[in-house]
């Protein structure tokens, strides 16, 4: 209040009684009770607009210009009220009083939203009760001084109104996924160093499996342009455009503080999911993948035809399943798996995925001689030849063999390491070792020679950790999300380790070794050489 009394002219002596408005209010009354007598136009018809603008919401962007610019603008007597570290525009937007969603503005003193501006509105109460007169429409981001209505128009206020809404254009967006991103860290209110993109998101209750699903989507670049460059004023559903929001958020090179809270997309992802992913509720990241990949996909207009969004372009793949059913030989002695007869009629389909699920070997029974579980290691290779078309699975009667037909720009790979039983959810504790470039899947795809490059880097990758022990325990359950930094590549290659709010950085070396159960891998760009022809320059990871 020192500075806001330094603000206020001489004749009131830094004090405020209900007969004494602010300087700014005095000068209208003033204006008011000389219009009796021979008064200039000009003045006139500010005054009326600063009046009108109390009661109606419509003349917005009238009030104030008329002002001339001799005259000191009242506006700014309240501007160094303003507290940048109590804003916060990551939680949905209902007015506090309320309730109400409907033409909200954030107060810009203590970071309250409440509804309207207007003499009846819970915006004007609070601007007269609190002594609190700066609020900004959290639609338009336009600034306006309550209870007098005045329009703000500052570029001291240019930040916040990013901080709302960032905006970002072609080149910008294109930047995020080159090396140099790295060497320009952005810095916060306490001057605290950030890298944009990489940001602890808020595990409000039991969020965390949803938070590692948010970051490994938000840092594929196709979909993570889309929504950076996206401008949503259409029939565009709510949840397309909270994570939109949240994309921006988390990509904002300029937030006042290091951390973004994705409660304003959750809630939404609570209503549209009908209660089935929520806040306070441990869950599967794999399903809500699942689930947020095909509703975002409906939402954006998509069809069941290829490419009809930018998630079927980005993540959808084909897939050929052949079936046929187990016939019990004569002669067969009961320890011989059964195998396909190419003398009977063999089913085959195509079908779409938008993400491949990997089966693990089942960990040992029993312990070793020093009372520790064996914790046995396979090749990412080897747990991938169910797709190579020869290795055969049988499931309720029916035998199936697999074999990709067309691989998508990005592979979304699923390790089932938890299993359900009637009595308890198990959980498989196998380690999958892979290289973090240079996978070939060309030994799983039958297609022909145009089809584009089959090798792929990794780029992000969800662990599980918990208890010691195989049962799943959903209490003590820990999630995290491995990403690759900027484009990556070279021996100087940058991983990030983020776990709710704790981002750090990480070894290469050290990824694997987590309870990998999500992966996604980008496809290998395709060198032009000297005669115009394409080719693949093999970089698999040294160790």
């Amino acid at each position: 209040m020192a500075s806001r009394k330094q603000s206020l002219p001489p004749s009131t002596n830094g004090s405020r009684t209900s007969d004494d408005r602010p300087a700014k209010r005095a000068k209208v009354d003033d204006v008011n009770h000389a219009s009796t007598s021979s008064v200039e136009p000009s003045d006139t018809v500010t005054t009326g607009a600063a009046l009108l603008s109390e009661d109606e919401e419509g003349l917005e962007d009238e009030v104030g210009l008329g002002q001339s610019n001799n005259e000191p603008r009242a506006s700014d007597l309240y501007l160094d009220t303003i507290n940048r570290a109590l804003l916060d525009f990551d939680f949905e937007k209902v007015c506090s009083v309320s309730m109400s969603n409907i033409n909200i503005y954030g107060c810009l003193v203590c970071g309250k939203y409440f509804q309207g501006r207007g003499r009846s509105s819970h915006a004007y109460a609070h601007s007269i009760h609190d002594d609190h007169h700066v609020f900004i429409n959290l639609e338009t981001t336009k600034v306006y001084v309550l209870p007098d209505g005045y329009l703000v128009s500052d570029p001291s206020l240019e930040d916040i109104s990013f901080v709302l809404n960032p905006s970002f254009t072609k080149a910008s967006a294109a930047s995020l996924s080159s090396p140099s991103h790295l060497l320009k860290p952005s810095y916060d209110l306490s001057s605290k160093p950030y890298l944009s993109g990489y940001v602890g998101l808020n595990n409000i209750k039991r969020n965390d499996h949803m938070n590692v699903i948010i970051h490994s989507l938000l840092h594929i670049p196709p979909l993570r342009d889309y929504l950076l460059l996206s401008s949503f004023h259409g029939k565009e559903s709510e949840l397309v455009k909270r994570f939109a929001a949240l994309a921006k958020k988390i990509w904002n090179p300029r937030l006042f503080k290091s951390q973004v809270s994705p409660h304003e997309f959750l809630q939404e992802v609570n209503r549209a999911s009908a209660g089935k992913f929520r806040l306070e509720q441990q869950g599967d990241p794999v399903e809500f993948l699942g689930w947020l990949l095909n509703r975002l996909h409906k939402d954006m207009g998509g069809t069941k035809k290829k490419n009809s969004s930018i998630i079927f372009s980005t993540f959808q793949g084909e897939l050929r399943v052949e079936t046929q059913q187990v016939v019990v030989r004569p002669d067969s002695t009961g320890s011989e798996k059964p195998q396909f007869d190419i003398d009977r009629d063999i089913k085959a389909a195509v079908s779409p995925f938008l993400f491949l699920a990997v089966d693990l070997p089942p960990p040992p029974l029993f312990q070793d001689t020093v009372e520790k579980n064996i914790i046995p290691q396979v090749s990412i290779h080897s747990v991938l030849a169910k797709y190579d078309g020869i290795t055969t699975q049988e499931s309720a009667g029916q035998l199936r063999r697999y074999k990709c037909q067309r691989l998508p720009q990005y592979i979304i790979l699923h390790y089932k390491r938890f299993t359900k039983n009637a009595f308890v959810e198990e959980k498989n504790p196998t380690i999958v070792t892979f290289p973090l470039r240079g996978v070939d899947f060309r030994e799983y795809l039958d297609a022909p020679p145009t089809h584009p490059p089959t090798v792929y880097d990794l780029i992000a990758n969800v662990t599980h950790e918990s208890v010691a022990g195989t049962t799943r325990d959903k209490e003590n359950t820990i999630w995290k999300a491995h990403l690759r930094a900027a484009g990556g590549g070279g021996e100087g290659e940058k991983w990030f380790q983020i776990q709710d709010l704790i981002v750090e950085e990480t070894r290469k070396e050290m990824i694997f070794l987590g309870e990998t159960v999500l992966q996604i891998w980008e496809r290998r760009a395709a060198k032009a050489n000297a005669n115009g022809n394409t080719s693949m320059k093999m970089d698999v990871d040294r160790r």
